[in-house]
């Protein structure tokens, strides 16, 4: 997206996380023409940052005399890569003009490596200022993300509690968190080895000065993973003072208690050349349990029919006592729990909701310190570093026995012979059973993240800049997750032996002696609970570790002013160019029980890898006319990236921009680029992994496919089940083979945009732009959903699936395989609609208007090469994944008088229509088929008293539950509707400066 210029004021930014009673934002252009000097307050880091204004493009949190960002809903300029700025709340004298000198020098915008010519870009750039997410009462940087309409619900968030570790990952218009570039100060940063992104929750929200959002790419600027876009978190740097900060939060039902302390403090020495600060907080979020509400108490299985509430079926078929299935009847049986068998009764299927956490608890520690020292204006060395230690706790279900997947040697169903004691049927039963004596499980990370960054900076010769650094950056975790079980105790204690040893596919045999001398087995029997002393010897807890590396070595130089054109009207010429050298490294050692399948939990073998790439870029901007008739400015930027990859070879990417206004009241901007993206290093080296995606097997629900049911019907009979007597043991969740695949090649790209700005000086204060954006993507990564491949194999749709779908001899789904491969085409646009206004009504009084809005208009995909295009408009996967709404809104309406302001928040998530990845539902086929538009209202108080800062505030006022959907987890979408899982939250603050 595009910067829209200068802001109308400066931002009054409150550090260490207090709610800043400052000004609120205008993010555009016109605005910056009433000049005023800075105050007393800011004079003192005013010479050093002069210096340094039009230099490196090292972005760093910018001074009080530079342009303020524009407000979240407004695309508008970056701040200048400053270091030297006073972060102390700004309040300008009574009746003074709170505008931007318009004489300030241009600034750097993300999206480019050159200043903007009248703080003016063609790229579309949201800002983000610390007020805005910290006003919202956000824990964490991802909780206030999932507010804007342009971040998507493919990331991972703190409400997705299944394998994520208590990892959160951003993601760009539903492209996914993998093809989106999280920057700290404009520079690479580690990334969790684990999720492999940047995990937003080792980052404190109370650090953070601004946060600038590239939203037409970049790889061209950025690297090949920038595919939809850029998002630049800029910390606090260079202070000269002090601040504490507490905080504490708390739901309306008495849970998630939140606590946080911060503090920072910054020395200037030697007369201003240099500054050091540090910066330290703790924060503590307790978590949410699915028992304490009572949407997600209670979990239907999830269906590939929803037929409303009296059609539910709740819980899943895999009880506490056992399920068995019979190998020649396929009746099913339950057992008693006291060494007997009950005809299945689906009154006795186990709901696990109660046990199963909503939101992670998280514990995170951080420290950043930061030293800058100005040796004369050719060299000023720089050094950063950023360490996080952050916990996270969630729990689960108890663990499952359904048998082994592979490399497991052991067998891969649980079949308990004719003659086993208690089995009365006359025919031998596989056996699923949830182990309960072993207790929920319970999984516990702990990662410590560490960024290093060393550089240098100046100017050369004559306008000249350069920025040199490296960046070493580390990620190493280790988690804990307890009560997983071991496979071969287990049959041991169950008397159950294999008849052949090291082949998957054996039967079984009842050795009742199978204890004999080994210490601490205790003889059970299938149909009985375990005693504590057999639970403890079959339990198991697992170990994982993994490691990311980081080396990136950076020049940048740049020249804003090479020449200037001949004729009347010319502006000038920049270039900038750099190259980039950077090295990724992981390794995933999962628990060896795990890795050999031994284990009860899903299995996941070892990923080890890495790539290097060497790049190159080049850009030049040009001010074609300036002031002049039906040209107030006319500038065109082109942008080129080379890349040699160790793996893939050489890649090319491109963009060309331009920024047209022919008064100074409206602007037309424009840009096209293209993309590259390279396999990440899970995608080509991972090991396959065993989950249970949700889904349901065709062959027992054949009736739901309409007039493709007796297709469905006859292809299940080919493989010897009846589907009018066949149930599933899969409960809606049927176990899937995901991994990497050493095959994959690179993905390829092309980006376009093209919008108007509009800031008319006869409405001053008001600033809006309207954008059109359109992505395309060629090749792309990604793995077909369970539901997916189960649908068009049995429906005859696509048979070559059927492949991927492998049964045990009774009928029921031992694996369904889901690897990433390179799919088809993918295909999305939109628009953007961003609004700000800005006025005083009285000399005490200031109104602020901001809207950020989206309309989605195509999201297209081929789930395989030159196949079917499938639009997901309006589209959310009841089952499990993303939603696409067709609008989305976030607004806020900000009053202040003189110390106090009050803020209150709107977000709108328009409803959607149910798809199970091939189709829209349809009345009168179904029963519920939509999820209404959903809408959330925050409300926030500040009052600043000499040097306290006081904020409280309350999120979800009206305590609006999430809208249900039968995903067989939380009953709803965690990546959509996660704001809405905490009911009603309250949040007091307090803070002190010195």
């Amino acid at each position: 997206m595009a910067s829209f210029g200068k802001p109308s004021h400066r931002a009054t930014v409150l550090l260490g996380a207090t709610v800043l009673a400052s000004l609120p934002l205008i993010g555009e252009i016109a605005q910056a023409q009433t000049a005023t000097s800075p105050t007393a307050q800011h004079k003192t880091h005013r010479k050093h940052a002069t210096k340094h204004q039009a230099a490196s493009a090292r972005p760093m949190a910018m001074t009080p005399t530079a342009a303020a960002p524009a407000a979240s809903g407004t695309s508008g300029t970056m701040s200048h890569p400053m270091r030297a700025q006073d972060m102390r709340p700004y309040m300008a004298p009574s009746g003074q003009s709170e505008a931007v000198n318009s004489s300030a020098e241009n600034i750097v915008v993300t999206g480019s490596a050159l200043s903007t010519s009248n703080n003016t870009s063609a790229n579309p750039v949201q800002i983000v200022t610390a007020k805005q997410i910290q006003q919202t009462g956000a824990t964490t940087l991802s909780d206030f993300f999932q507010r804007l309409p342009s971040v998507g619900s493919s990331g991972t968030y703190n409400t997705q509690t299944n394998g994520t570790d208590g990892a959160s990952c951003l993601d760009l218009r539903n492209i996914g968190q993998n093809r989106v570039l999280v920057l700290i100060d404009g520079k690479r940063t580690t990334i969790n080895g684990d999720s492999n992104c940047v995990d937003l929750n080792s980052i404190p929200v109370q650090a953070v000065s601004s946060v600038e959002i590239l939203k037409d790419g970049g790889s061209e600027l950025y690297g090949a993973d920038a595919v939809s876009g850029v998002v630049n978190i800029k910390l606090r740097h260079d202070l000269n003072d002090a601040n504490i900060t507490l905080r504490g939060g708390i739901t309306g039902h008495g849970d998630n208690r939140t606590g946080l302390i911060s503090a920072y403090k910054g020395w200037n020495f030697d007369h201003g050349k240099g500054n050091l600060t540090l910066f330290a907080s703790y924060l503590s979020q307790g978590g949410i349990s699915q028992a304490d509400r009572s949407w997600s108490r209670h979990i239907p299985a999830a269906t590939d029919n929803p037929g409303g509430a009296a059609n539910n079926t709740y819980g899943s078929i895999i009880t506490p006592n056992g399920t068995f299935f019979g190998e020649n009847t396929g009746n099913v049986y339950l057992g008693n729990g006291q060494g007997g068998l009950t005809n299945y009764s689906s009154s006795q299927r186990y709901n696990y909701g109660p046990d199963q956490s909503l939101v992670n608890a998280l514990q995170n520690s951080s420290f950043s310190g930061d030293t800058h020292y100005d040796i004369n204006d050719h060299l000023s060395l720089y050094s950063s570093v950023l360490y996080s230690h952050k916990t996270s706790t969630t729990n689960m279900a108890a663990e499952p026995v359904e048998g082994s997947v592979p490399p497991s040697s052991l067998p891969n169903a649980v079949i308990v012979p004719e003659d086993y004691p208690g089995n009365n049927t006359g025919e031998a039963l596989q056996m699923y059973r949830r182990m309960t004596e072993f207790g929920n499980r319970e999984n516990q990370s702990a990662i410590d993240t560490v960024t290093g960054k060393f550089g240098a900076d100046g100017e050369i010769y004559a306008g000249w800049k350069y920025d040199l650094s490296y960046t070493y950056g580390s990620s190493m975790e280790t988690t804990q997750f307890s009560g997983v079980g071991a496979y071969a105790p287990l049959l041991q204690e169950y008397g159950l032996s294999e008849v052949d040893p090291g082949d998957p596919n054996t039967l079984l045999y009842y050795n009742p002696n199978s204890c004999a001398g080994s210490a601490g087995c205790v003889q059970s029997n299938v149909f009985n609970k375990l005693s504590p002393a057999a639970a403890n010897y079959a339990n198991y807890t697992t170990y994982d570790h993994s490691h990311y590396q980081l080396r990136d070595l950076n020049l940048r130089i740049n020249n804003n002013h090479v020449v200037h054109m001949p004729w009347q009207g010319g502006g000038d010429v920049g270039i900038a160019l750099g190259m980039e050298h950077r090295g990724e490294q992981l390794t995933n050692e999962p628990d060896p029980l795990v890795q050999a399948g031994n284990s009860l939990t899903n299995t996941v073998a070892a990923t080890s890898g890495g790539f290097n790439v060497t790049e190159g870029y080049l850009e030049g901007k040009a001010t074609l006319l300036h002031d002049v008739f039906l040209a107030h400015d006319l500038t065109i930027d082109a942008q080129g990236r080379y890349s040699s990859y160790n793996t893939f070879g050489s890649a090319k990417n491109w963009k060309a921009s331009i920024d047209w206004a022919p008064t100074r009241d409206i602007r037309f901007r424009g840009t096209i680029g293209t993309s590259f993206r390279q396999p990440n290093v899970y995608e080509l080296y991972g090991g396959q992994t065993l989950s249970y995606d949700t889904a349901t097997d065709p062959c027992a629900q054949a009736s739901s496919y309409g007039a493709m049911a007796p297709t469905v019907v006859a292809n299940c009979a080919k493989q010897g089940i009846n589907t009018a007597t066949f149930q599933s043991s899969g409960a809606g969740q049927e176990p899937t083979l995901a991994g990497g695949n050493k095959k994959l090649q690179p993905e390829y790209g092309r980006t376009y945009t093209f919008g108007t700005v509009l800031t008319p000086r006869w409405v001053p204060g008001l600033s809006t732009s309207v954008e059109f954006w359109h992505y395309t993507i060629s090749n792309q990564i990604g793995a077909l959903s369970t539901q997916y491949i189960l649908d068009n194999c049995y429906d005859g749709q696509q048979t070559n699936l059927c492949g991927n779908i492998n049964r045990l001899s009774n009928g029921q789904i031992n694996t369904v395989s889901a690897i990433d491969e390179n799919l088809g085409v993918f295909i999305t646009s939109g628009l953007d609609w961003d609004l700000n206004y800005h006025f005083r009504v009285t000399p005490q009084d200031i109104l602020t208007v901001d809207n950020n809005y989206q309309q989605l208009l195509s999201y297209k995909t081929q789930n395989t090469p030159n196949g079917q295009y499938y639009n997901y408009k309006g589209a959310i996967f009841y089952q499990g994944g993303s939603g696409q709404p067709r609008v989305r809104d976030y607004a806020t309406l900000s009053w202040q008088h003189g110390p106090f302001s009050i803020s209150y928040m709107f977000q709108y998530i328009g409803g959607m229509h149910w798809n199970n990845s091939t189709d829209f539902l349809t009345y009168p086929s179904y029963g519920r088929i939509k999820t209404p538009a959903m809408i959330q209202q925050d409300i926030t108080l500040t009052y600043r008293y000499k040097k306290w800062n006081f904020e409280g505030g309350v999120n979800n006022i009206a305590g609006k539950n999430p809208p249900f959907l039968p995903d067989s987890t939380e009953n709803t979408n965690a990546a959509q509707y996660g704001n809405f899982f905490y009911g009603r939250y309250i949040f007091l603050q307090a803070g002190i400066n010195f």
